[in-house]
Formats: C-alpha cells, structure tokens, sequence
C-alpha cells in the first residue's frame, strides 16, 4: 500500500460490495447445504430433480451433499453423457484454434456435447446434475439452476479446479482455459440458460462454498424486474498487472498482498456479477443475467434492435500511477472482427484520464510519414528480442493531464503510458487486442505475453497520422447546454464510433433523461470530480441513489427521467459525471 493520501485529499467512501435491496424477506432464502438439500427434496416428492450447472460450480460438492443427506439416493453426473474428450476436442477445434488467445464465438449449442440428447430410462435415479440435466430428464419434478459468475469462474481456473465443458483439462494453463470458455463453453452455456432459468424451480448460489444460497426461480426473476427499473452498481473485481499501478489501492480502498492493481471492471456485465440483498441475506449472481432476462428494461428498445440482449458499453479502469506503460496495441475493425471470429461489432474505445501524474503522455497514431514496411519489420525485430522497438520515431505522444479524453475508434494505434489513471469507456469485445509491442516485458509467469504483429498491421488505419489524430481524437471538448449552475459537454466519441459521452459540471441539480425503454438507450455514469452526489427520481420512481468519486452507475433504459445533485462532503463543491449511452 502507498501512504495514505497520495492521490486525493479526501477519505475515500469507494463501495468495493454494493448490494442492491430488493422488495422481499429474507426469510425466503435457504442458506445451508444441508437446508438446501432438504428443501429440494421436499419440494420433489418422489420426483426427479434435474440440477443444471454453469462452469464453475462444484457438481462433485453438491453430489456429496444429497449423499450425506441419504447415502442410497441414486444420482447421475451428465459428464457421464458427454460425448468423449476426443470428439469434443475435435468438435470445438474450429471455434477454440492453435492461437494462443483468440478463437471464434461458436454457434454450437449444449446437445452438440451430449451423446444422447435424454435418458430413456433413468433407472432408480432421483436426481441428475450438470449441463444439460433438464435436457437427459425433461419431465423434471423440480429443476433447480446452480450458477456461477464469470469473474469467479477465471479465479477458480487460476486455482486448477475448473475443467472446460465435457474436459478433463483443469491442468491446463489458465489462459488456455479462459480463452475456451470465451469462445465455447459461455456461449453454450448460455444458450442454454436462457431456456432454464425461466422454468427453474429453484436458483442456486455457491459462491463462497460453504455459505451456499437458495432462492425460488420465480423470486429471482422478481428481483431482477426491480433491478432493471432503476439505478444499479455492479460488483467490481480488481487485478493486478505487469504495468499496473497503486491509484486503485487507495482510492478504491484495495488492502491486499498484490503488488499493483493493474485493471478494475466497474461495468463489464458478461464477467461483473451483481449482489441482490433480500432482507439480510445478499445472494451473487452473474450481471449478465439481467441482460439475458430483461434486455428491453435495461437495454431500451432501439439498443437490444442493435445490439440483442448484449450490453454493449464497458467501463473499466486502467492504472499506470507509479506503473508501466500499457501494451503498445491496436483493435481490429468491424470486417475484420465478423470475419475472424464472428463477432459484429469491435471495441471502440475511449481513455478519459481521471488523474495523471507530471509529464503522463497517452501514445495514439501514428507519425506523418511512416512507412508500414519499415514499422512492421521494426515490430517483428523487436518481437524476436533482437532489438527495442523505437515507439517515438512511429507514434505521436499527447500530454495526459487530468479530465482529458482520448478518443480511440478501431485501427488506431494506441496505448495509456506511465503515470495515469484512466476511465476506459468502450464497446464491450475486450479481448479483442493486438499487442504489437509490450515493452520487452514478461508476464508474472515469467513468460512473454503474446504478441500479435502481423493482426495489427493488418488492423492499422494508416491515415491516422499525427494531424488527423489531433484533429479528431485528442480533447474533442464541445459545449453544448448550461443553466443555473451547470453545464453540459460532448466529449466524444468519434463519429466513427457508437457511444456518446457527455460531461457535466454542476453544482445544483441537473436533470437527465434516458429516453425510457421504447426510444432511448442505458445509461453509464462515473463520477469523476467530486466526492459524492445523489441520484434521484423526479417521481419517486425508485429510491435515491449516493454515488461517490469514481464509482459507475448503471441506469435502465426504463429510468426514464432522474436528477443527479452534490450531497455529502461535496454539497457545496462543483462535481463533474461522465455520461455514456448508445447514440442512434
């Protein structure tokens, strides 16, 4: 940790596990393998439960726990009805590749992996688990959905205990896993979920495994209308990284034994989860299931027509204070993304600097005039370790100062250096990077990270030069509207990109409006001065909402109209939000 007070000269009141409260009690949720158990069986009769897993969960731990409850109950594990590793393998190859990190979205769904879709005769079993459990058993007295967020799903992969779908190949390194689930198994697995959830009797949570959860199907779904009508944070995760920093350990309150904290997802809902309260008990699901189960609430109609029910705006941190420079990079252009691995939209992206220490430069575009011949073999000499790739005499660096935005649409050559903290805000594909240069580092597996040269030249708009890059990408400050203390700015993002940013100063109320479900978009906001502001309904709608500094905020397209106002420590200071929705 870094002395206390380094970067802000306030106490931080950052919210590392906020907890959505949703209108119910406590009381009906079922906390306890044994009282889970019990409560399964009970509600089955003489029934058979299916019990769906998502990748990651324990089946092995549930499995042990109906034992324990009666060491006679017949039980079938799916894996059993998987098609073998070789078929699977052979099945997937097309979707996961050789290449060390990228693949291509399947379209495979979950009974291309079963060897028969059912069970004809399930014998004396009472209960079936795993994938595809209500597809071996569709007359299921009681089904039961046993999910697993994806940011603990990578962890539990750091920690081998996690195989791919149909696999036994938990031994394999963590990337490689990782990059399986991205490409294959979440892609099936959801499928599949978003026909189960809906009919499940029951949602089971085993997070932290020895406190695991129980709540009714229909009570989720319940709670994930309430979330979809007003404003929500997600559940954000922190890592470190070979060029992380130390703005993070203080400001977002981070005590740990790592020795940077390099990246934070703040609202990345494929991998973010959301913590649901009910009474007194808080129950971790995956974000993406709001996502999944009401796109039109959350999304607004003109963004899921776009989009389906993917949420396509990120917001993420990036923390070099006291780090590294980023990977020198550059992220594919929309054809080329469909092309290589199905995916319709590229990441887009933006760096808005919420802090940045003396001489913090941001590296975007490329020099007037480069010879792409002469770049490439420069990039390849010093991908072999032969030489340092000469970043200065190819790419223009900007002065980085605080509250300045870097826009950054696909084919541009770019990366954040030394001695910044930035809000990354982006479209969502966020794997989807091509490091052309790292630096001559290693990873924390004292390996080089990969390095994807020739995808970037491919990739590279090269009229990007250093007038163009000035013109369009660098402080695109626009002012648009004001009032009675306040006003408004376009920040971005370039024409050539989906996103719009707007910047507020205010110090009295300011209203807003999302447009509502049948013609407006979700809302994404940060705040990026001040310590604490509140939002509110104009109508009560749903219950005020304190936001403090660098928290993001998710607000449904189904808000509608809300007001944002100083409160707290900054009630008489003027604070600054960034606002991002989908532009039509």
């Amino acid at each position: 940790m870094n002395d206390t007070n380094r970067y802000i000269d306030f106490e931080s009141k950052f919210d590392r596990n906020p907890a959505i409260s949703v209108a119910t009690s406590d009381e009906n949720v079922v906390s306890g393998w044994s009282n889970i158990v019990a409560q399964i069986l009970q509600a089955s009769g003489k029934g058979i439960i299916a019990i769906e897993t998502y990748q990651g969960v324990d089946a092995g731990q549930i499995i042990r726990e109906f034992v324990k409850n009666d060491a006679t109950i017949e039980i079938i594990d799916t894996r059993s009805l998987m098609k073998s590793q070789a078929e699977i393998k052979k099945m997937t190859f097309a979707d996961v590749t050789d290449d060390r990190v990228f693949g291509r979205i399947t379209r495979l769904t979950l009974n291309d992996f079963l060897s028969d879709t059912g069970l004809e005769d399930p014998g004396a079993a009472k209960v079936v688990i795993g994938p595809g459990a209500t597809t071996a058993v569709p007359g299921a007295a009681v089904v039961v959905y046993a999910d697993m967020p994806r940011w603990e799903i990578q962890l539990r992969q750091r920690a081998g205990q996690v195989d791919g779908l149909g696999l036994n190949n938990r031994e394999e390194s963590a990337a490689a896993l990782y990059k399986r689930s991205y490409f294959v198994d979440w892609r099936v697995l959801d499928r599949h979920k978003k026909k189960v959830m809906p009919i499940a009797d029951f949602y089971l949570e085993s997070v932290n495994p020895d406190r695991p959860q129980m709540i009714s199907g229909s009570e989720l779904m319940d709670a994930l209308a309430q979330v979809a009508a007003r404003p929500f944070e997600l559940v954000p995760f922190f890592d470190p990284g070979v060029w992380g920093g130390h703005w993070m350990e203080e400001v977002c309150n981070i005590n740990s034994d790592a020795p940077n904290q390099a990246w934070c997802f703040n609202c990345v809902p494929e991998e973010n989860s959301l913590a649901l309260q009910f009474g007194a008990s808080t129950i971790e699901i995956p974000s993406i299931n709001l996502v999944f189960f009401r796109p039109r609430q959350l999304l607004g109609d003109p963004v899921r027509s776009r989009f389906g029910d993917e949420f396509p705006i990120r917001f993420d941190f990036l923390d070099t204070m006291g780090g590294e420079n980023l990977s020198f990079q550059v992220h594919p252009m929309t054809e080329y993304m469909w092309e290589n691995f199905g995916v319709p939209y590229t990441q887009d992206e933006s760096y808005y600097i919420l802090d940045a220490e003396p001489g913090a430069v941001v590296y975007l575009g490329v020099k007037d005039p480069v010879d792409p011949d002469e770049m490439q073999a420069d990039l390849e000499s010093a991908e072999r370790a032969e030489t340092s790739f000469p970043t200065d005499k190819y790419v223009n660096t900007w002065p980085a100062r605080k509250h300045d935005h870097f826009l950054i649409p696909a084919g541009t050559p770019h990366c954040s250096g030394s001695g910044s903290m930035v809000l990354e805000i982006s479209a969502t594909p966020y794997i989807f990077t091509f490091k052309m240069w790292d630096w001559g580092r290693v990873g924390f597996d004292g390996t080089p990270r990969p390095i994807n040269v020739q995808r970037g030249i491919e990739n590279i708009q090269w009229e990007r030069d250093t007038e163009w890059t000035g013109a369009n990408l660098v402080n695109r400050i626009e002012p648009l509207r004001s009032g009675n203390g306040w006003r408004e700015e376009r920040t971005g993002l370039h024409e050539l990109e989906f996103i719009e940013t707007r910047r507020y100063w205010f110090s009295e109320p300011v209203d807003l409006d999302t447009g509502g479900m049948e013609t407006g978009s979700v809302h994404v906001l940060n705040l990026v001065e001040g310590q604490e502001i509140t939002v509110e309904s104009p109508t009560d709608a749903f219950e005020s909402m304190v936001i403090r500094y660098a928290e993001t905020v998710v607000l449904p397209a189904a808000v509608g109209s809300y007001n944002i106002r100083p409160s707290g420590e900054s009630s008489a200071s003027e604070v600054a939000v960034v606002v991002a929705w989908v532009r039509f």
